[in-house]
């Protein structure tokens, strides 16, 4: 009798910050999966707001006692990090057409160069206007932008 493979997926992102966005795409994806591993990667073209070691802290905080989902530091190309850890699944969520359009690229060019499938989840419609970009808006300017990001991530 063969053992079935575990399903692994990973939910690639800077994470800056991690929003209720984020939160929800992985709650509703879980059940499709084994394993879920949030990918806090790297890009020396990005200026970070908060560090890695925080954003990675608060990530793991929102899913502390969430079986299945871990969080994992990564540099370099996405479908190295997935072979590393034997995921078969990149999971993106998508809030617009042009979201959409950069996305399918991606995932194009890394079933070319591999096995991986790439997973696109819609945002549920409350979340589809929240992106990091403007939560970092809000919180320089001093605003209020708890609602956007899960309980437990506070920025002063």
């Amino acid at each position: 009798m063969s053992k079935t493979k575990k399903r692994i997926a990973v939910f690639p992102g800077s994470f800056d910050p991690f929003t209720v966005g984020h939160e929800a795409l992985v709650k509703r994806t879980i059940h499709l999966f084994d394993e879920i591993i949030i990918a806090l990667g790297t890009n020396s073209n990005k200026q970070y707001m908060f560090s890695e070691a925080q954003r990675k802290k608060w990530i793991e905080h929102v899913f502390k006692n969430t079986p299945g989902v871990s969080v994992q530091r990564f540099s370099g190309l996405t479908i190295d990090f997935c072979k590393k850890n034997n995921a078969q699944y990149i999971i993106r969520g998508v809030r617009t057409s042009t979201d959409f359009e950069f996305e399918k690229a991606i995932a194009q060019m890394n079933r070319s160069l591999s096995n991986i499938e790439t997973i696109f989840i819609m945002p549920l419609p409350e979340h589809s206007a929240i992106n990091s970009t403007i939560i970092r808006d809000i919180v320089r300017n001093n605003g209020d932008a708890s609602m956007f990001v899960p309980k437990g991530i506070r920025f002063k």
